[in-house]
């Protein structure tokens, strides 16, 4: 077996288990375990495997930091931004998720724009604080250090007693079988919570999360209103989406 196809093998094996052991990978493909341990350091390398002791995770199975999502897809997500901001109504009250396209929109909301902005998100509140025509509501709650999420009980209770037009919200997978996902159970009993405030809840993620599955579901598709993704998404995959509830949008 050449090197190449053993790559193939050992991420294929880490996406389908959630992991892969190096001892079994040796048994498995014939190999020293010396062999498999190289293998998996230029996997790392590429970015495909995140090495773990004994053996590797798959890369989309960790967390970004949100500053490095901030530097990923950044022109998608202006884009993406843009076409959100087509949903806004002066005088209408949001909710906006944490996330880094969810920041895109914040930094895209016109200064002159009257709005009533409830966010979870520190870094969307610093930027609209300085928007004199935004009443900005914060929901306060553990703050998250990897995603800069207010999240907890004191966010959820906030949210149960609040109804606004217009919820966008983020996600780290989006599949026709599971819906919406995200890695953190706190993070997605926020998201749950901000779905259920909102007469319409838009969902702006970036094509590289559909197809994608994360352990906590936080909705279904038909509890989504429209989609905003990037120009990347084949017709296919939209069909499929539309099929499932929501509206979707390519920017």
């Amino acid at each position: 077996m050449y090197a190449a196809e053993r790559h193939q093998k050992i991420v294929a094996e880490a996406r389908r288990n959630g992991r892969v052991v190096v001892a079994e990978l040796a048994d498995d493909l014939g190999v020293t375990t010396e062999t498999v341990r190289r293998d998996l350091t230029v996997l790392e390398e590429r970015g495909a495997l995140q090495r773990v002791h004994g053996g590797a995770i798959p890369a989309e199975r960790l967390e970004p930091t949100l500053a490095a999502r901030n530097t990923r897809s950044t022109s998608q997500k202006r884009r993406i931004a843009a076409r959100a901001l087509d949903e806004l109504r002066a005088d209408s009250a949001i909710l906006l998720d944490a996330g880094s396209t969810t920041l895109a929109i914040a930094e895209s909301i016109p200064a002159e724009m009257p709005l009533t902005v409830i966010t979870n998100s520190v870094q969307a509140a610093a930027l609209l604080a300085e928007h004199s025509n935004v009443t900005l509501l914060v929901l306060g709650g553990r703050v998250r250090g990897v995603t800069g999420a207010a999240v907890g009980s004191w966010a959820t209770d906030q949210l149960a007693t609040l109804s606004v037009d217009i919820a966008f919200v983020g996600t780290n997978g989006l599949t026709t079988r599971r819906g919406l996902s995200t890695p953190d159970e706190a993070e997605a009993a926020v998201k749950r919570a901000l779905i259920e405030a909102a007469a319409r809840t838009v969902v702006v993620t970036d094509s590289s999360k559909v197809g994608e599955d994360h352990l906590h579901s936080f909705a279904r598709l038909d509890q989504i209103d429209l989609v905003i993704t990037d120009d990347s998404l084949d017709d296919e995959s939209v069909a499929a989406l539309e099929a499932a509830g929501p509206k979707v949008a390519r920017a």
